[in-house]
Formats: C-alpha cells, structure tokens, sequence
C-alpha cells in the first residue's frame, strides 16, 4: 500500500476513525489502530510490515510493533492544531 492508496482509502470513506479519534491518539499505536485509521485490516498491515510495505513508519520493539502517530497522520494528511 502506497501513500497515495492510503489517501485514496481516506478519500472513498475506508477510514473507521474520526479526525477526532486520530487527534486524540497518544504519541505511538499499535498496529491494529494504525490500521484501524489507515482503512485496512490488522492482517493486512501486519503483511504489509512484514513486506516492508507498510505506508507508515514502524517501530520493531521485540515483539511488538508500534506507529508513531505523527508519522501516520502525514500519511493520512492530517494537520494537529497549533497548541
């Protein structure tokens, strides 16, 4: 999945998550939440990841993975408001 297939995903109504929701997300998600936001399936994006084709940024901690947030709202093209 690209950037663009993500945006494109966002654009057709895919997305789950509110910009609310995506707004009020602490610094780093889980994968099922990224996924969550990107429109996609948890076994998808763990597919992706594996493939090295994931849109977003990830980070491998053991056996865990995170998203950080700010990384996935770029991909999304959400703006946070200025603070």
């Amino acid at each position: 999945m690209t950037a663009k297939d993500a945006s494109a995903a966002r654009d057709s109504g895919a997305s789950h998550m509110t910009l609310e929701e995506l707004l009020a997300l602490p610094p780093t998600v889980n994968v099922t939440t990224a996924a969550r936001a990107l429109g996609i399936g948890t076994h998808k994006a763990y597919n992706l990841i594996k493939m090295g084709s994931f849109p977003v940024q990830t980070l491998p901690l053991g056996s865990t993975v995170r998203v950080p947030t700010a990384a996935l709202w770029r991909v999304l093209g959400v703006t946070p408001p200025a603070q």
